[in-house]
């Protein structure tokens, strides 16, 4: 009844004296009994199913009863309030005086709707506390899926799905670098599983085109080293410099497997760079010219380029012709003295010279502080790019600095640049592995790459200068 029911009647009973439940239900029925009607008798209305059974729990204590008295109804409001007001006019029950007095009349259907309310909130807060997913989330989310489930073991190793198939594999460290190539659809790559490469991977090198995919760290150094030694490499690729392969983003896995190398460059480069212990180019740690034209290249005026325009690809030539005029001049140790002022002279461009240091100088292009000059310093507008014997390899337009390191095909080893140095050209340097970035301001950086060095044109020309 109580599923069917709209409204519940709460009585309280007291009787003086011990009664039991079959006591109380009598009394309910006899007393009010003819009282009503016979449209609103209790027996008939139990029958029809509009009242349900009485419901008594009742004790005693000290010769008294107390209890409560509990019947649901299907009426409406004025049958149960007239019901209600029946039961109070139940004075004994059994052989005891006796009083009921109703307490309450609850409505069964406002409970449930503060229940239905209650489970609503809860189902809102549990159910819809994500975002809606665009189309694009959606299609991503099924592919990653399949992605990662894709992922398969080579000879107990985690791997991708197409290493058996496939003609060429990348080797890489752990299953997370595995699962991070899944993500991005490369699905050929299987995992060393730490520095201890295994047999199967190293006799896997030799039948495939190989690939070492490392990150950019000691670890990495030791695992391409074992692979060498156990193994067949043909290309090397490499996460930047202190990163992991499974923190790259999709743009940074893909430049660093577009711009792999042969393992023999890579062999040559590292050995390059620890020859040279990555010394700041400023001119100070540019490898030594031969000593036939050392002292030439060493006293070449800045002013061989002009410093209002791009230089060209002849402008090392002509510069060197220039520095042989007067080679004999500067190559002697001539002082400084009156006789420079002299027409003819090849220093009258530059103004005198002085012989208390090098820095004091006239700085040609082949230095660091030559290309700073000649491009910052003279306001040119534009980007160079220079390799680690500070050649100019390409040059533009300040405004298409990014595209220029982005599309060079030599790595570039410094980029000057006259103008503001971003965030988006400082991440494309890092990415191309370019080592110094020299630029006429800093702009607000987000993240500093560890492994490029920035600094401005007038730091670096300010220790020269300062003489």
């Amino acid at each position: 009844m109580h599923d069917t029911a709209k409204y519940l009647i709460h009585a309280d009973i007291t009787a003086d004296g011990v009664v039991e439940r079959n006591d109380v239900v009598g009394a309910v029925f006899g007393q009010t009994e003819g009282l009503l009607g016979d449209e609103l008798e209790i027996r008939d209305l139990q029958e029809s199913s509009k009242v349900g059974r009485i419901d008594v729990e009742i004790a005693s204590e000290g010769g008294q009863s107390f209890g409560e008295l509990t019947i649901a109804t299907s009426l409406d409001k004025v049958e149960t309030a007239i019901l209600a007001a029946a039961l109070e006019t139940i004075d004994r029950i059994g052989p005891c005086r006796s009083m009921v007095e109703v307490r309450n009349i609850e409505d069964v259907r406002s409970a449930r709707r503060r229940e239905v309310v209650d489970r609503a909130k809860r189902l809102l807060q549990e159910s819809f506390d994500g975002a809606v997913m665009t189309s694009d989330e959606l299609i991503d989310e099924v592919r990653q899926s399949i992605r990662v489930e894709d992922i398969t073991e080579y000879e107990g190793y985690p791997a991708g799905p197409r290493v058996d198939e496939s003609d060429a594999v990348i080797v890489v460290e752990g299953r997370a670098d595995v699962l991070k190539l899944l993500k991005y659809g490369v699905k050929n790559a299987v995992a060393v599983e730490g520095t201890d490469v295994p047999e199967v991977v190293a006799d896997l090198t030799r039948e495939k085109t190989v690939t070492a995919f490392l990150d950019g760290d000691r670890g990495g150094d030791l695992i391409l080293k074992e692979l060498a030694q156990v193994g067949d490499i043909d290309f090397v690729a490499t996460a930047p410099e202190g990163r992991s392969v499974e923190d790259l983003d999709r743009h940074e896995v893909m430049a660093a497997l577009r711009e792999k190398v042969t393992h023999e460059e890579f062999i040559q480069r590292r050995d390059t760079e620890t020859a040279e212990g990555f010394a700041a180019t400023d001119g100070s740690a540019v490898p030594a010219p031969s000593e036939d034209s050392s002292v030439e290249n060493r006293e070449t005026p800045d002013t061989t380029v002009d410093p209002g325009g791009p230089s060209t690809d002849d402008d090392p030539k002509e510069v060197t012709d220039g520095a042989e005029t007067n080679g004999s001049a500067t190559g002697e140790g001539a002082e400084p003295s009156g006789e420079q002022s002299g027409e003819g002279s090849a220093e009258e461009a530059t103004g005198p010279t002085s012989s208390s240091s090098d820095g004091d100088q006239a700085e040609e292009p082949e230095t660091l502080r030559g290309h700073v000059r000649a491009v910052v310093e003279g306001g040119s507008g534009r980007a160079r790019l220079l390799d680690a014997e500070m050649v100019a390899l390409a040059e533009v337009d300040a405004d298409e600095a990014f595209d220029l390191v982005r599309d060079a095909e030599r790595v570039p080893s410094v980029l000057v640049l006259d103008g503001e140095l971003g965030q988006r050209v400082l991440d494309v340097c890092a990415q191309r592995g370019v080592e110094q970035v020299v630029a006429r301001s800093e702009g607000d950086f987000v993240k500093k790459p560890t492994g490029v060095r920035v600094r401005t044109a007038d730091r670096l020309l300010e220790p020269a200068d300062a003489d």
